[in-house]
């Protein structure tokens, strides 16, 4: 029996799932909170070494990123789980954005500000350290603002088509998703050891790369969704080692592993989108020209 058979409540009528049903993502949805929430404190807790002083503490910073990367398989958990039970709701949507906001938004914006500019050189000039704090607290905001734009357009949008459109077959998101610029925030984070920047040039392209994601979220590129993956459908056993050496590497190289992921989900938008550009401007120089029509 199915497991959105087995949580039919059987006094209904139209085969609707128990009321405890609608719990079991909703708890997803909570642990999603509750982590983005933690990763807030550790950044916080991280960011006070700074300001008293001290050299700071990479142990905070690395469970902050961890919690955002938790936060991320949780996030992909509790809409399939829901759909699975088929325990959607208006509510479970909106408990959703909102728990997006606090894990993708707030958080990561927070930790990539303490980890990435709170830390440089104080030797430097007070102007050009001024200048930086500066950028990095407006940066770090538009990282957020972004992300709800993003959310905001997710949610209105019925069937949305993105700017280049892919095969119709597939599903595609409109923009970078916010868990995948979170995940990518976190596993830098995470790639370097969770030691922050203390180099300001190289703070400075920390703050460049924020600027990028925040412009992929609100763009409408076209970014390869995985819900269309079935779990529950047979695959090939080459699929099945290729999900055992993710383990594996996982397991014994993380930090890498995680960073070329995130990079390569990130990219794969930017590429897509100059190919597509690349491809037309191939077509229409190829395209022979209109025959001139004269006359008398």
């Amino acid at each position: 029996m199915a497991l959105r058979d087995r949580l039919v409540d059987p006094k209904s009528p139209d085969r609707r799932p128990r009321k405890a049903a609608y719990a079991l993502p909703t708890l997803f949805t909570a642990g999603n909170i509750f982590l983005g929430y933690i990763s807030i404190l550790r950044s916080f807790k991280g960011a006070m070494a700074a300001a008293s002083g001290g050299a700071g503490s990479p142990e905070d910073f690395a469970i902050a990123a961890k919690a955002i990367g938790a936060a991320v398989f949780l996030d992909g958990l509790d809409g399939r789980i829901a759909r699975m039970t088929n325990t959607t709701s208006d509510f479970g949507r909106e408990m959703d954005s909102l728990a997006d906001v606090v894990s993708f938004g707030m958080a990561p914006a927070v930790l990539a500000f303490a980890w990435g500019v709170q830390f440089i050189d104080p030797t430097i000039a007070e102007s050009i350290r001024g200048q930086i704090f500066n950028t990095g607290y407006f940066v770090a905001f538009l990282f957020l603002l972004c992300g709800a734009c993003r959310l905001a357009r997710f949610n209105i949008q019925q069937n949305p088509v993105p700017k280049n459109p892919g095969r119709p077959d597939r599903k595609y998101f409109v923009g970078l998703p916010i868990p995948a610029a979170a995940a990518m925030v976190a596993a830098t984070v995470y790639a370097a050891d969770s030691e922050p920047i203390r180099w300001w040039p190289l703070s400075v392209l920390w703050l460049g790369l924020l600027l990028l994601l925040g412009f992929l979220m609100v763009s409408t590129w076209r970014y390869y969704s995985f819900k269309g993956i079935n779990l529950s459908k047979a695959y090939s056993p080459l699929i099945i080692i290729l999900i055992g050496a993710l383990i594996y590497g996982i397991w014994n190289y993380s930090q890498p592993l995680f960073l070329a992921m995130a990079a390569a989900y990130v990219a794969s938008g930017i590429v897509i989108r100059i190919g597509g550009i690349v491809r037309r401007r191939l077509r229409h120089a190829q395209t022979p020209p209109h025959p001139e029509h004269q006359v008398g």
